[in-house]
């Protein structure tokens, strides 16, 4: 496994090797950082799993580090009678008590042959950074997996993308798209619809797939009524907005996946820049400069700019500037199906 010695953000600096959560390691401390929770979880479940194939006697044990009894983390780190493998994961270090801080700072100096103790630290808090500060330092014999926040679209991009290629099953770029599209709100169902489709799929996973197991989301279904209005198709996206209303979907999340579509329109127009080169720069994904140029067929710079202009105003309405928030966004469908002026 490769490791990285870069920096995270907004982070101390570390002399202990940074290991990825899809691929963890054992090691006589394991420092399990950061928010996300979905990729900790995955990354202390992997660490157990490791420990496991390389002998099922091991033996588990769960510590609280904010409700903590003195001497506990001597008693489950120390050798059984038959010698078995130990496992310690303790959660809460954020939170951790005076006791654990000063029990947990003395064992780095003298980690137990056998054990392994994982130690979750959310972030939430600078409460016990002592601790991570001494792990961090190379006490220990450590190595961290970090587990940022997952937040902005490229970032649930590359975690759906990462678990098809972990699974090694293949997913076209646009089923992909809509899958991310149809989780924005929640990486733990979006880590779940992954490993469901690739359960359930038994070949390449496709569009129609995607639509099928997932098209009753309201964020698809958002992107389906964007992706025919910019393509100019009137009545195919008048058809999948009504759709979307009558199914209860809230016209702030339609106007939404249409701004996002007709801002990244704006980046990648004018420029002559091979999708790579382009995408770089501007912190995109080269599918992303490839579709928004597909996108822009038939589009100037004027209606760009006018539709733009109308999703604003559209924008404010839903979100309380008029009483009638579905007329809002039927009129803003209207006018860039047809790229019409929008006028009163």
């Amino acid at each position: 496994m490769a490791t990285s010695s870069r920096k995270p953000a907004g982070r101390a600096a570390t002399n202990i090797p940074q290991i990825s959560w899809r691929a963890p390691q054992p090691a006589p401390i394991v420092l399990v950082s950061g928010p996300e929770e979905v990729c900790a979880e995955r990354a202390i479940a992997g660490v157990r799993d490791f420990l496991r194939a390389e002998d099922d006697s091991l033996e588990v044990s769960d510590v609280r580090a904010d409700d903590y009894t003195a001497g506990t983390l001597l008693t489950t780190t120390s050798p059984s009678l038959f010698g078995e493998p130990r496992l310690v994961r303790v959660a809460g270090v954020e939170k951790c008590s005076d006791a654990f801080l000063t029990e947990a700072l003395a064992y780095l100096d003298s980690p137990q042959d056998g054990a392994t103790v994982v130690l979750r630290h959310t972030g939430a808090s600078v409460r016990g950074k002592k601790l991570l500060d001494a792990i961090r330092a190379g006490r220990g014999g450590g190595v961290e997996i970090a587990c940022p926040a997952v937040k902005r679209d490229s970032d649930r991009f590359d975690f759906a993308a990462g678990e098809f290629q972990t699974a090694r099953k293949r997913i076209a770029p646009a089923a992909l798209r809509a899958l991310v599209s149809a989780f924005t709100d929640d990486l733990t169902e979006l880590a779940a619809a992954c490993q469901q489709l690739i359960a359930d799929v038994p070949g390449d996973i496709s569009v129609e797939t995607v639509e099928r197991y997932y098209g009753g989301r309201v964020e698809t279904t958002a992107f389906t009524v964007a992706d025919t209005a910019i393509a100019g198709r009137y009545g195919d996206a008048l058809i999948a907005l009504r759709h979307a209303l009558a199914s209860g979907a809230d016209p702030v999340p339609l106007v939404a996946a249409i701004a996002s579509k007709l801002r990244t329109m704006a980046r990648v127009a004018g420029s002559r820049e091979p999708a790579g080169a382009l995408a770089s720069r501007l912190g995109m994904k080269d599918w992303q400069v490839d579709r928004a140029r597909r996108d822009l067929s038939g589009w100037n710079e004027t209606s760009l700019g006018m539709a733009i202009q109308a999703a604003a105003r559209a924008d404010a309405e839903v979100k309380g500037a008029s009483r009638d928030p579905v007329f809002a966004v039927e009129r803003l469908v209207t006018v860039i199906a047809t790229r019409a002026p929008f006028g009163d």
